[in-house]
């Protein structure tokens, strides 16, 4: 949809950022409608940012480990007597994203800073982060905005061998060639 169609609204109200005015939003027969974000994050649905948000002087594997679930070390009781544990679901956590980065051709950046990435792997590195969520829904905020046709394409290939593995998305997208290849259901928001 056009600019002011209620698109971001649309996610906001999905993620419980915004409160609907009427209705319930379900999900995986579950009514989230009065779950707060923390909550709805736990049960799935992750959400990318269309600019992405990185940290800029962290490496491109730190900003993926920083996004990835199950940091046992950040609890102080993990951190004093269960050493191993945690430093065992680092290395997992670490493994996970390096696989991530081998499929979003990003690998080869790994120890880069984020803030010397191009606009089009920066997108790239917020899909990374998103995937590290261990989400059921990926919710994409015009993930092709700002990048080159052909980068545009190959993210949607990524996404495409995603959904082959059994990953939802939740898209939303101006460059309607692209996701026309690739949705499998569209629908158009107009005020």
């Amino acid at each position: 949809g056009p600019n002011g169609s209620g698109k971001s609204t649309l996610f906001n109200t999905v993620l419980g950022i915004h409160q609907p005015d009427e209705g319930n939003i379900y999900f995986n027969d579950r009514c989230i409608t009065n779950l707060v974000p923390h909550q709805i994050y736990d049960l799935g649905l992750v959400y990318t940012f269309q600019v992405p948000r990185l940290f800029q002087a962290l490496s491109v594997l730190d900003n993926m480990l920083v996004a990835g679930r199950g940091h046992k070390g950040d609890k102080l009781l993990f951190s004093l007597f269960f050493r191993k544990s945690w430093q065992r679901k680092e290395v997992e956590l670490a493994e996970k994203a390096m696989e991530i980065l081998e499929l979003l051709k990003l690998d080869h950046l790994v120890l880069s800073p984020a803030g010397e990435l191009s606009g089009g792997q920066r997108k790239l590195l917020e899909l990374g982060k998103g995937l590290m969520a261990s989400p059921t829904l990926l919710l994409l905020d015009e993930p092709a905005a700002g990048i080159n046709p052909n980068l545009g394409k190959s993210m949607f290939e990524r996404i495409e061998d995603l959904c082959q593995k059994g990953l939802s998305f939740f898209i939303i997208e101006h460059r309607l060639e692209l996701l026309f290849d690739f949705a499998h259901w569209v629908y158009v928001m107009d005020k």
